[in-house]
């Protein structure tokens, strides 16, 4: 006589404790996402209507900066993206006007000719295609120099100890500089900080009429921008920022990939009428050692 075998109930499979894992933590990626928007640390892209494409500059973003109580008396200041190739944006009232007049005061006495550097031997050389008037002040030469260059340093989100020393020009009617990189094509150059990843170009001075900062390889609508009228023939021939006392215009010599972007080419247009004064900052990859 055959036994029955005792009969077992089906037991239900146990819940994945990976599943559970898996979904706590999309829980708490999602309650953290929601944090960040209520926040405004984190936006959603749109596609409504009055969103701008990459390279169409008829609409500049412009972001107010919040001042303190300190600079009550300096202008409004704002950022204003001109340009993704090259990457390039302006900060209006980035110096006040002592600044201004200081830094052009400092350089007066030690005006010499400018130099070009010799992609060949790597040295500096006279040349025709720059024909403005400069000096170098060294880094960290004073107080007011120091304040100037930890500012750049908080615009770029890059040590103050990669810049080189401030350079202070002049130029007058008829002056010039011919389109140009910012880095270098030599090894030598490169030996003391590497190569030069961007620059701080700072307006001391209005100018009446050209002087203009011109990118003729840059991409972009240069028509739109809202100050078209106002430039000279030279400034049509790319996108252009027109000087104003107070303003720094802030480009990148190589791309986020590290590589060198071809669209920085930029150069100085003739000054047709007034004096045009400018200050630069070139930074480098690493520590520039003087």
């Amino acid at each position: 006589m055959a036994v029955k075998g005792r009969q077992y109930g089906r037991v239900p499979p146990r819940k994945s404790s990976s599943s559970m894992m898996i979904f706590a933590m999309l829980l708490i990626f999602s309650f953290l996402i929601i944090i960040l928007l209520a926040l405004g640390i984190l936006s959603i892209p749109g596609s409504s209507k009055g969103s701008t494409k990459a390279h169409d500059l008829s609409s500049i973003a412009r972001n107010t900066i919040t001042k303190g109580d300190e600079d009550e008396e300096r202008k409004d200041q704002w950022v204003e993206v001109i340009s993704w190739e090259p990457r390039a944006s302006v900060f209006h009232n980035f110096l006040s006007k002592e600044e201004c007049e200081y830094l052009i005061n400092l350089a007066k006495p030690h005006m010499q000719k400018s130099t070009v550097v010799d992609s060949d031997t790597g040295k500096s050389k006279d040349s025709r295609v720059r024909t403005s008037s400069g000096t170098f002040l060294p880094r960290g030469r004073d107080k007011i120099v120091s304040d100037i260059e930890k500012r750049i340093a908080d615009f770029t989100f890059i040590p103050v100890e990669h810049g080189e020393g401030l350079q202070v020009l002049h130029y007058e009617v008829g002056q010039k500089y011919e389109p140009h990189y910012d880095y270098f094509m030599d090894e030598f150059n490169t030996k003391n900080g590497g190569q030069r990843i961007a620059t701080v170009l700072m307006y001391l001075s209005d100018v009446e009429e050209g002087g203009e900062t011109v990118f003729p390889a840059a991409k972009g609508n240069f028509s739109s921008v809202p100050w078209w009228n106002e430039l000279s023939e030279c400034g049509k021939e790319g996108l252009s920022v027109k000087p104003k006392m107070g303003d720094a215009l802030l480009f990148w010599s190589m791309k986020p990939d590290a590589t060198l972007d071809p669209s920085s080419l930029h150069g100085g247009c003739h000054v047709i009428k007034g004096n045009k004064w400018s200050s630069t900052k070139w930074i480098r990859v690493h520590e520039y050692k003087v």
